[in-house]
């Protein structure tokens, strides 16, 4: 019988103090349900039981959960200064024109007035075009299909965040 040993990044991850480790989880989702439920399944043999925990805890978020969730993530092409996390996933906005940098910030505060939270989307490897064209379109929706959108988004960013952490060394 063969026995793989985890990835430097998720060893490293497994072996974080628990505080250490919250942290950063708290990084990859502001949801503490969410770290919390990922924090008690440690260790984690591979980095997809990782993700596959990441998921099954965002499924089971409650509203108010998935509401703190979203609460973490600065506004489309406004990251928060100093946060390299949301500027690196947000670089489709770094050098889009004024016009579409304003149009985007009218159209997110349209949408917070409808929705009351951030419009939130998977923006890695993404355009400022391509964004503004999406809140454009989710501004139609409904605020019950509009969550479920905001889940499957959550739990792109989740993922990515969650690579980010244990590829790294």
């Amino acid at each position: 019988m063969t026995s793989t040993s985890p990835s430097p990044g998720l060893a490293r991850f497994n072996q974080l103090e628990e505080s250490a480790a919250r942290a950063a989880l708290l990084d990859a989702c502001a949801s503490t349900t969410w770290a919390n439920r990922l924090l008690a399944a440690r260790p984690y043999a591979t980095a997809d039981e990782l993700y596959t925990a990441g998921d099954a805890a965002l499924a089971g978020l409650s509203e108010a959960d998935l509401d703190e969730a979203v609460a973490g993530h600065p506004p489309i092409g406004r990251p928060r200064p100093g946060d390299p996390v949301s500027a690196r996933e947000q670089r489709g906005m770094a050098g889009a024109p004024e016009e579409l940098r304003a149009e985007m910030l009218e159209l997110n505060l349209a949408y917070q007035e409808k929705f009351g939270h951030v419009f939130l989307i998977c923006a890695t490897g993404r355009t400022g075009e391509q964004m503004r064209d999406a809140v454009k379109e989710r501004l139609g929706n409904a605020p019950e299909r509009e969550r479920e959108i905001v889940r499957t988004e959550l739990g792109k960013i989740n993922r990515i965040r969650l690579a980010r952490l244990v590829e790294e060394d």
